[in-house]
């Protein structure tokens, strides 16, 4: 399915849908739609939509993606084939109407030079950055929702020399790998008596496919202890987000996830671990402007046990 297949049910929209400057769309119950541009949410002057139509257009994007959305199952998180993402939620649990969010794929993919010209990425963050990935360190890149985390993985991604063995694990295909010894590996949801295939699961099988480089899209729960396995048995030079708010925080929630295994291995034990094996925490967000931006590099020295703090050494912090 593409966009032109989905517009019969979305025309008031699709002008939005068919601009390129426009990375998302919010249609929101009662308050009209909004959109994302060069990284600013606005209003789409002029741009209406009815319940109805939100309603319709969710209902037949479920249809054609094998999906349901109505009153028993009042939310929608769907892929389409272009790797643009519709989310919709149907009252009761969105209240006032249906809500519809469209994250359209970016078939651009940013270098680290087009993020230094949009003043995401500085000179010297640039520095630091290509001479980690190329030196093999392990990055854990983290940010909230919609603070560039992917855009910056994938511009860290395209530094690795051709020559290396990739394996990419992601819970839906968003990045964009060029490197030709690539193995891509796709999480599943369960479909009718088909099981699901989770990252974790994916995660302790790649380790049979020889992978140099592991690339994580995001870590969100256990499988964060299988990726420490595997960073403490080689393949240097790996790379993951994490969703968080600080590189402190980020730390932390890797933790939490990690012991949400539940290995029986100690809580100080798997900081120890992490502390082995994530060598630079970036940490980006947006700025006062609405503009995503590098906020921090810190490189993650080691793990105090006495006092539970990890010491992190601040490479780059944004002003």
């Amino acid at each position: 399915m593409s966009f032109e297949t989905i517009l019969p049910f979305l025309r008031p929209v699709e002008p939005l849908l068919m601009d390129p400057t426009v990375s998302e769309i919010m249609i929101n119950p009662g308050s009209g739609v909004f959109v994302e541009r060069d990284g600013v949410c606005v209003r789409a002057a002029g741009v209406e939509i009815s319940d109805a139509q939100v309603r319709t257009a969710a209902i037949m994007i479920a249809r054609h993606l094998g999906e349901e959305i109505g009153e028993e199952r009042p939310l929608l998180d769907a892929r389409l084939p272009d790797g643009s993402r519709v989310a919709a939620a149907f009252p009761p649990c969105s209240v006032g109407g249906a809500a519809m969010t469209i994250r359209k794929f970016q078939r651009h993919l940013f270098t680290l030079d087009e993020l230094m010209r949009v003043g995401m990425v500085t000179k010297q963050t640039r520095m630091i950055l290509e001479d980690a990935v190329i030196d093999q360190k392990n990055i854990l890149i983290s940010g909230g929702t919609g603070s560039g985390k992917t855009t910056l993985l994938n511009a860290l991604v395209a530094l690795i020399p051709p020559c290396e063995r990739l394996v990419v694990i992601e819970d839906t295909a968003e990045l964009r790998v060029e490197q030709p010894n690539r193995l891509r590996l796709e999480a599943r949801r369960s479909l009718g008596e088909a099981p699901a295939v989770t990252i974790r699961e994916l995660l302790r099988a790649t380790l049979r496919h020889r992978p140099d480089r592991i690339i994580v899209g995001e870590v969100r729960g256990a499988e964060a202890f299988d990726l420490l396995q595997a960073l403490n048995t080689g393949h240097g030079g790996s790379l993951t987000t994490i969703h968080a708010n600080s590189v402190a925080l980020a730390v932390n929630r890797l933790t939490t996830c990690a012991q949400m295994a539940q290995t029986g291995m100690p809580y100080q034990a798997t900081r120890l671990q992490i502390a082995d094996s994530i060598h630079l925490v970036v940490h980006v967000a947006r700025g006062s402007d609405g503009r995503r931006v590098v906020k921090l590099v810190s490189r993650l020295e080691r793990y105090d046990a006495a006092s539970d703090r990890f010491e992190l050494e601040r490479l780059f912090e944004a002003r």
